[in-house]
């Protein structure tokens, strides 16, 4: 049973792959393009959900794709631009914590006008946006040391041992 709190599996493995695209290094030509295999097996991503995830990714306007044999991902702006904040909702839509703070103009719940627990949702939701909002993709990039570095073939490849929040899963 998944916690109500939870980040899902889907918002984990898009932010792990957000990260991974913000830590190819920047070229004179601009971004490398990332083949999505080599994304999935660096971040440890199943291939086919990482198909799905990156192509709700470019609807969103976070990444870009390019076809043909070399092919791949990159991110559509530089990564100081990009929250964890649009990252999850490019993914997943509007984060509420409780369902009483959905933005839909209608009540959700008749009890919302004297219910006493709602100012501590909307708190908590307003602080944790904000947390996300905050955070940047360029802050949660992979160090040069443990980021991917691009081969001859200009295939990204990670060198030495798994960022922690890899190993860690």
């Amino acid at each position: 049973m998944q916690h109500v709190l939870q980040i899902s599996r889907k918002i984990d493995y898009g932010l792990r792959a957000m990260i991974f695209l913000a830590s190819v290094p920047t070229g004179a030509e601009g971004q490398a393009v990332v083949p999505f295999r080599e994304v999935a097996r660096a971040m440890q991503i199943p291939e086919d959900f990482l198909a799905k995830i990156l192509k709700t990714l470019v609807n969103g306007h976070l990444v870009k794709s390019a076809r043909g044999s070399h092919g791949g991902y990159r991110l559509a702006r530089p990564a100081h631009l990009i929250s964890f904040l649009e990252i999850i909702e490019a993914i997943d839509g509007p984060v509420q914590l409780n369902v009483c703070l959905a933005e839909t103009g209608k009540e959700a719940c008749g009890l919302s006008s004297s219910c006493t627990m709602h100012s501590i949702w909307r708190d908590g939701q307003d602080r944790m946006l904000e947390v996300y909002r905050k955070a940047k993709l360029s802050e949660l990039a992979m160090p040069a040391a443990a980021g991917p570095q691009l081969s001859t073939l200009r295939v990204p490849v990670l060198t030495g041992e798994l960022p922690s929040f890899v190993a860690a899963r």
